[in-house]
């Protein structure tokens, strides 16, 4: 049987409304992760046991308070259309959240109707699993279950609950509405469990806030090169949204960016490209300076020699990041080292793939495996030098392919086959196409073993394309 925990209502009730248990009698197992399971040790033999033993684990499911910038502007918040149902205690003694979304009203709520339609959530699922498959710290999607109501979004469709998996749903937001309460303990108490969950490597001695910071800026900085390496647009970066543990959560209106352009953006309500691929590295910075503001009472009684420590370790979030990304553009053209003629020279491909629109993910491709075909002519120039650069450092062609095999990704959820796979999914009552894709996404560094085709997206697919949040 499994056993949940509820170690976050060991904090202040302030930082959650208990809110009614979800009944699952009219609920249908739609979609199940057997591997996540398998992994996780959920020990069960039927999907539908294994998470009806969840739902009787729960004693109380609560709703978690927190607060955020959305699109630049504060609003105090909370789960209005999820709830925390405990904790699982993972094979690795790890805390693993199991969450609703899309399970109903809560008290934070508002005027929603605080559920989730179907195709959302299967987005959820095709993203998060993407991501797992790619080695991108994520949140993980466990299952679906189908609630037989209809949900009006941009049209009328079918409702669901995804059941998901996080390491804590603990956000910058959280610390955001712990900050606005003006209540030092409450704060400390907050950022105290937080450490204990996350950094446990953080002695909890006087300067324990400065090095969790620290630590956050990292973690943060790490997974935007991460998203980067593959092509990924958050689509919605508030910072409700950006975790403490440095997972990536929340698939709205995400995307894989195809042609290479740093303004690119597919977020239906992201009118001014806030959140478009090339603004991630420093909405993620300005995200942390307000995680960091939250921060100031612990940094130091002396509010200007808080805001003194909380800039000096901002400012190593540029490093951070540079030294993630650098050695990711240096192992994307085969170089295990960094080296500043390399940096350079990725740098230009960049700037080729944008002037000549070319895809990211096809170009990487042709790149790694030698498809050096009409699509690089522009690039003549450029490859020469590449190929000189390897000589120059020694460099085999069966070194650099080695190292590009594990960060140029094949297979990536292509935006025309999310579309298809989820239209055919609820439109026909088929998920031929979704478990084709959801199973290649499990490698996506080896060669598709479907019939799918990921290097190539149908000519003008991208002019007009667009992603809702969902909600």
């Amino acid at each position: 049987m499994l056993k949940l925990k509820t170690t976050f209502q060991t904090l202040p009730d302030v930082f959650y409304s208990e809110t009614k248990r979800y009944d699952p009698e009219q609920a249908e197992l739609y979609y199940y992760n057997e591997a996540l399971a398998e992994a996780l040790q959920f020990n069960a033999n039927d999907p539908t046991i294994a998470i009806n033993q969840l739902f009787q684990q729960t004693h109380m499911p609560i709703a978690q308070a927190y607060a955020g910038h959305q699109f630049g502007h504060f609003t105090q918040l909370g789960d209005g259309r999820a709830m925390l149902l405990g904790e699982y205690q993972g094979p690795e003694q790890q805390l693993i959240d199991i969450h609703l979304k899309g399970s109903g009203q809560t008290p934070f709520t508002h005027r929603g109707d605080g559920k989730a339609t179907l195709s959302a959530m299967l987005r959820e699922v095709i993203y998060s699993e993407a991501l797992a498959g790619l080695h991108i710290p994520t949140s993980r999607s466990l299952a679906i279950l189908t609630t037989g109501e209809l949900v009006q979004r941009q049209i009328v469709e079918p409702g669901a609950i995804l059941v998901r998996l996080a390491s804590s749903h603990l956000r910058v937001g959280s610390f955001e509405y712990a900050a606005s309460l003006e209540d030092n303990k409450i704060l400390a108490s907050l950022a105290d469990y937080s450490i204990k969950r996350h950094y446990p490597q953080i002695s909890m001695g006087e300067d324990r806030f400065h090095i969790f910071l620290d630590a956050v800026i990292n973690a943060q900085a790490k997974l935007i090169a991460k998203w980067l390496q593959v092509g990924f647009i958050h689509g919605v970066m508030n910072t409700d949204n950006m975790t403490i543990s440095g997972e990536t959560l929340d698939f709205g209106p995400c995307a894989f960016m195809n042609r290479y352009n740093p303004q690119t953006c597919f977020s239906a309500i992201d009118q001014e490209g806030r959140y478009a691929f090339g603004n991630q590295v420093n909405i993620a910075k300005w995200n942390l300076c307000r995680f960091a503001e939250s921060l100031l009472p612990l940094l130091n009684n002396n509010q200007d020699k808080a805001i003194e420590i909380a800039q000096t370790l901002i400012n190593r979030f540029d490093d951070y990041f540079n030294d993630y990304w650098h050695t990711i553009l240096c192992k994307k053209l085969g170089f295990s080292k960094v080296h500043h003629d390399i940096i350079q020279h990725a740098e230009q491909l960049l700037q080729l793939m944008h002037q000549h629109q070319l895809d990211y993910h096809t170009t990487f491709y042709n790149l790694t495996y030698d498809n050096l075909n009409q699509q690089l002519k522009p690039l003549q120039h450029w490859l020469e030098k590449w190929h000189h650069l390897q000589e120059q450092l020694g460099i085999t062609s069966r070194t650099a392919k080695d190292i590009m095999y594990q960060v140029n990704p094949i297979v990536i959820p292509r935006n025309h086959v999310v579309e298809a796979a989820i239209a055919q999914a609820i439109d026909e009552q088929d998920k031929t196409l979704l478990n084709k894709l959801l199973s290649d996404l499990q490698s996506p560094y080896q060669q598709a073993t479907s019939d799918i085709n990921y290097l190539s997206v149908p000519a003008g697919h991208d002019e007009y394309y667009q992603t809702y949040c969902g909600t």
